[in-house]
């Protein structure tokens, strides 16, 4: 064995000197002394003899948290605080262990894709050989697929479990693991609590060569077989109608291309063209703005349109790089050369609401049954027109998506109509349990190519709900807090909200503030368990003077900011000067906006 007396003598020196954390010291020396680190040692002993202890402190200050949807962060061969072969295996294991748990005796299978990172297919093999030696059969989707895919796999198989590697939207430094449930959705109270303790106790992981564990069968590749039946699926939520729209599509250098364009094509959308500068699948996301895949960015559009102009497409589309989320830009007019505009999350959640419940009402299928799905940071413009419709808006989940798909359990896949998050995520249909690119791009381009018979653009049609339903104005913002000193920060500035928030944001009076970090109780029934924690989170809600004016803040479960959402609304009224109004409410959210970093930066 190794002697690492020198290196441990340099850390302890550091360590005194102020130069690095006691727990990142604490958990430096795990990996330098005990056998299941022994093949990561060598490297963190030559980044202590290079005296990098700023680096090492990132790296190890804490155990990279495994929370209710996985594990992301920036890759690095070594650290506890980062993605690497170590954290990952870690994950796999805790996951089959949890899995073995809760159900003994059965005979195991694990859903397993990834996407275009870099790494995410030596992730995806390394997680599959480690479930193999746990003795679960992997079906794996063998090439680049996206996380819609992946958890309608689960679903299709009847899969325990599934894991999908990719870090959706993040820095191409990044990648994570999310995981999932037999549902196909992500994990759910209680077992995610259970999971995440397995994965905190790992010590030794199981695992055997991913090449070993196909040869034996217990890998199952199974891609064409999933793709066919996942488009087909696809394909039930689509409506007869025009299909004579031009559509541009970016997967933005992700997997988008293997979802969207198969999907439109089945269901009769032939122009379709992918813009060839975001086409080629690559990690690095050369051609996007800032490198950061992301269609919630107006300016990953800019490229797009300007082509789009010139070669007289009718609707951009775009999806991240794992393709569960969609973004959009349309014309303003009637002219494809004209002005073009970016639509926000909230924006094409409402246009699809409303172009479900109306079709679904003319088809006299729409009943008192049915229901629309939303956190409590998205639009409440979707529940004003569902409610015009005479269903349901269940709208007071926590953010993230695995409540609505919690809540369509809950309440019964049968009379769901669409959920939605104001962070570009949309499902339609009960094919998977995960918002889905696919799906939302077949029913954004059914309605646009039924308006433009109409001689409108979905930006008219948003105008005309917004005068129907009221003008309806959000945004969001995020304050970043990283490093060892971020989480502490991030605790401190939501006490603050909770102890004594601000009297006035803007010109605004602060109604009252709502603390949701409430105890959940006791359940027997499981599903009854997570709609009470689908209902409970670290939230602070403030309810500001006016109508449809307030504001949540909340830590991010994914990266290291807090997170902020604010809106504003003004009643409905036909002769409504849209523009007019949305610039007042612009103007309101600006100076909200200023004084919540104003309170922030003091915490």
């Amino acid at each position: 064995m190794t002697d690492w007396t020198q290196p441990l003598a340099a850390l302890s020196h550091a360590e005194k000197q102020g130069m690095i954390s006691a727990t990142a010291v604490a958990n430096i020396r795990t990996w330098l002394t005990e056998p299941p680190y022994a093949a990561y040692a060598p490297q963190v002993a030559e980044i202590i003899e290079q005296g990098r202890y700023r680096e090492l402190n990132d790296l190890f200050w804490q155990v990279i948290p495994f929370g209710t949807g996985g594990r992301r962060g920036r890759m690095f061969p070594v650290g506890t605080n980062a993605i690497n072969d170590r954290t990952i295996g870690e994950s796999a294991q805790g996951v089959a262990d949890y899995i073995k748990r809760v159900r003994p005796g059965k005979k195991l299978s694990c859903g397993i894709a990834y996407d275009t990172r870099h790494r995410s297919r030596h992730f995806a093999e390394l997680c599959a050989g480690i479930m193999a030696a746990n003795g679960f059969t992997v079906h794996f989707l063998d090439q680049f697929r996206s996380t819609p895919e992946m958890s309608f796999l689960v679903r299709y198989k009847a899969c325990d479990c599934g894991i999908m590697v990719t870090a959706s939207h993040n820095p191409p430094s990044d990648n994570a693991v999310k995981v999932y449930w037999s549902n196909g959705g992500q994990v759910l109270p209680p077992h995610d609590r259970g999971m995440i303790e397995c994965v905190k106790q790992v010590k030794d992981i199981r695992q055997m060569p991913f090449d070993e564990a196909l040869s034996k069968g217990l890998v199952v590749p199974c891609t064409e077989e999933v793709d066919a039946a996942y488009v087909a699926a696809v394909a039930k939520q689509s409506r007869s109608g025009p299909r004579d729209l031009k559509i541009l599509y970016s997967p933005l250098h992700g997997v988008g291309a293997t979802a969207v364009v198969p999907a439109l094509k089945a269901v009769g959308f032939e122009s379709v063209e992918v813009f060839q500068p975001h086409a080629e699948p690559n990690g690095d996301f050369p051609n996007v703005v800032d490198h950061i895949a992301n269609p919630e960015n107006p300016r990953v559009f800019d490229a797009m349109i300007e082509y789009a102009q010139r070669e007289g497409f009718d609707l951009i589309l775009a999806t991240d790089p794992d393709a569960d989320r969609l973004g959009c830009a349309a014309p303003l007019g009637l002219r494809r050369d004209g002005p073009w505009t970016t639509l926000t999350g909230n924006q094409i959640a409402s246009l699809m609401a409303d172009y479900i419940l109306s079709r679904t009402k003319e088809e006299g299928k729409l009943t008192p049954r049915h229901y629309i799905v939303e956190t409590l940071v998205t639009t409440r413009l979707i529940g004003r027109i569902a409610h015009s419709y005479g269903v349901r808006s269940i709208d007071d989940l926590m953010v993230g998506f695995k409540w609505i798909g919690g809540t369509m359990d809950y309440e019964g896949p049968a009379s769901f109509l669409l959920g939605a998050e104001e962070s570009y995520g949309y499902l339609i249909g009960d094919h998977a349990r995960d918002k889905d690119g696919a799906v939302s791009a077949v029913i954004l381009c059914e309605l646009a190519a039924r308006l433009k018979g109409r001689g409108l653009t979905l930006t008219m049609q948003l105008d005309e709900l917004f005068r129907r339903y009221g003008v309806h104005v959000e945004r969001a913002f995020s304050v970043a807090m990283p490093g060892a000193e971020g989480m502490a920060r991030m605790a401190s500035l939501m006490k603050k909200f909770r102890t004594s928030p601000p009297r006035r944001l803007g010109d605004l009076e602060v109604l009252r503030s709502v603390d949701l970090k409430q105890p959940i109780g006791s359940h027997d029934d499981e599903l009854a368990l997570a709609m009470a924690a689908a209902r409970s989170g670290d939230v602070v809600l403030m309810e500001l003077a006016g109508s449809g004016n307030r504001v949540a803040v909340r830590p991010s479960g994914t990266e290291p900011k807090c997170k902020f959402y604010m809106f504003a609304a003004e009643p409905p009224n036909p002769q409504t000067d849209v523009d007019a109004v949305r610039k007042h409410l612009d103007s309101r959210l600006q100076a909200i906006e200023a004084d919540l970093r104003a309170f922030a930066a003091e915490a």
